[in-house]
This record gives structure tokens, C-alpha cells and sequence, in this order.
């Protein structure tokens, strides 16, 4: 119905780039979204479920005939999603302030929703290590107007990045230093978690960057230093590749961090990205959300199996 779409494809601006690129063009497969957020790609079935945060739904777009439809309305203003080892659902929700999972027979379990006796900010973003454990961002976006929740004071000291111990379901504060942590994600070999700062929203020249912590054995994280800074608005959600290479959103669209923290090429959207994944049967389809759209294209990179 949409096709490709007029002003979009791969720009480089590094010659690594041209290893990533192909003759693919980027696809508009839906639209329709108020701020399309958390993509989650679920082999087995060939779907790809996505948040539309203050449209309060979670859509479900089906590879197997292209048809979209709602898959949870009321969704409790999802954003970040992800898939966890057993291949349930694990989602970040505005609205109860909290991380659920979608277990096997619908029904939803709170993973986390208190630290320290009190209420979490609003989780953003998650990913779950091969260890089982589960690690979120809580920034106060769900928190700070009624648009994508319900307005509330923090009752945390802070926004910080936690894990939940697979074992005992302790939360754990795991960053101390960051103003609005947003996306996450692991290294191929787990040893290293990225993170984007958001904090310019909040704080006058404030962060809008991706930092590189080393994970120790104990699940402390080491080190934090600044890999790249956004050109174009703001990096939220990421996804990296087998090769190292981080894929993240933009205000221009998706660019592509070369390990060295080194901009080398882009894929123009014709609108703001919140969120991307890999997906598709041999984790080399890009989808893409735009802020009202959902996108898709193939490019020369395999996304990081989790």
C-alpha cells in the first residue's frame, strides 16, 4: 500500500558504511501512530509488536501477510519492549510505573515495580541478559505530563538504569551518574552495556550521547565513558550489530556508530525515530519506528541475537 517512500535510503558518510548498504530502499508498511516506540521481533510467529505510547495500544505487525492490528488496548501506556529467553513478552509500562511479562497463557506478571520502597519513575527501555536477568531504564518521560501517563512527583532520587536478579527478583540500581538514561543495550558477548542519556530534555546542555559501561562479574557496572554524541536531535532506542556497530535513532532518521564511536552513514526517515530493531528471518530486516510510522528495510548487517 505505501511502497517506498520519496527522499529515504542510505547516506554515507564514512567509506565502512558501504559494507552496510544494499540495493534495498526503506518501505512504510503502516501508519497511524501518535509516538510509535519499543519494536520487538518474535521469530516463531514472524510478528513484530510495537507501543504506541499516548495512543495507550500495542500493534502487531504480521510478516506473513502485512496485516497490522491492535494487539493490547488498554496497554497501560507501553513503551520499550523486548523478548526475553522463553520467548515472552517483557514490556515497559508508563502508567503502573512498572516492567511486566506477557506469560504464555496472556496473563501478566509485575517484575518490577518498587526500589527501595518506592515507586519507579517510568520505565522506558529493556533488554534481558543470557543470564536471565532483566535490565530497564526508568527516565521520568511517563511521569512528567499526562501525554504519555499520568503526571506524579519522582519519589526516586534520580533516573538510573537497574537489573532485576533473576533468582531472587531483587531490583538493583545499576547507574548513578546518568540524567535521563533512555536505551539499552548488550554487547554481542555481553561484556559491555550502551546506554543513551536524554538529559538535554530535562537540563540546559544536558547529555544527548550513548555511554559504554563495562559489565563486571558481580553485575556491577565499570567505566561510562561517552562513545557518540547525536548530530540530530536525540539517540533514544538502539540495537546493535554482530559486528559491533550501533544502530540507533535519530531526529533525522537512523544512524550508524562504527565501534570506534565514529559516525559512518545513515538511513533518512522522513520523520523523527524513537526506537528500531533487527528482525526477519535472518535478523537482517531494519524496522524502524517512526514517530507515526512504522518502517522497514534490509541492509547488509545482522542484528545481535538475543
Amino acid at each position: 500500500m505505501f511502497g517506498e517512500i520519496e527522499g529515504t535510503g542510505f547516506e554515507v558518510i564514512d567509506p565502512r558504511f558501504k559494507s552496510c548498504t544494499s540495493h534495498a530502499r526503506v518501505e512504510r508498511l503502516w501508519t497511524g501512530a501518535r509516538f510509535s516506540e519499543g519494536p520487538a521481533w518474535f521469530p516463531a510467529g514472524r510478528y513484530l509488536i510495537w507501543s504506541d505510547i499516548p495512543g495507550n495500544r500495542m500493534l502487531r505487525w504480521d510478516e506473513t501477510d502485512g496485516s497490522v492490528s491492535e494487539f493490547r488496548t488498554p496497554s497501560n501506556n507501553s513503551n520499550g519492549n523486548t523478548v526475553d529467553r522463553e520467548g515472552r513478552l517483557v514490556t515497559c509500562e508508563h502508567l503502573t510505573r512498572s516492567v511486566t511479562r506477557t506469560e504464555y497463557d496472556g496473563s501478566i506478571t509485575t517484575i518490577a515495580s518498587h526500589f527501595n520502597g518506592k515507586r519507579l519513575n517510568a520505565p522506558n527501555d529493556v533488554v534481558v541478559k543470557s543470564d536471565g536477568s532483566i535490565w530497564f531504564s526508568d527516565p521520568s518521560y511517563g511521569i512528567d505530563h499526562f501525554y504519555e501517563g499520568d503526571q506524579a512527583e519522582c519519589e526516586q532520587d534520580g533516573c538510573h538504569v537497574y537489573r532485576v536478579d533473576p533468582a531472587t527478583g531483587e531490583v538493583e540500581q545499576r547507574t548513578f551518574d546518568m540524567v535521563r538514561p533512555n536505551g539499552l543495550a548488550f554487547s554481542a558477548d555481553e561484556k559491555y552495556l550502551y546506554v543513551s542519556d536524554t538529559g538535554v530534555t530535562h537540563v540546559e546542555n544536558g547529555p544527548a550521547h550513548i555511554r559504554k559501561f563495562k559489565v563486571n562479574n558481580d553485575g556491577t557496572l565499570s567505566g561510562g565513558d561517552v562513545l557518540a554524541t547525536s548530530t540530530s536531535g536525540l539517540f533514544d532506542g538502539f540495537r546493535l550489530d554482530t559486528l559491533g556497530r550501533i544502530w540507533t535513532s535519530a531526529a533525522d532518521g537512523v544512524h550508524c556508530i562504527d565501534t570506534d564511536g565514529t559516525l559512518i552513514g545513515k538511513v533518512r526517515i522522513p520523520e523523527p525515530v524513537g526506537n528500531l530493531t533487527f528482525g526477519g528471518k535472518k535478523k537482517n530486516r531494519l524496522f524502524i519506528c517512526g514517530t507515526s510510522s512504522l518502517y522497514a528495510m534490509y541492509v547488509m548487517a545482522v542484528g545481535v541475537a538475543r
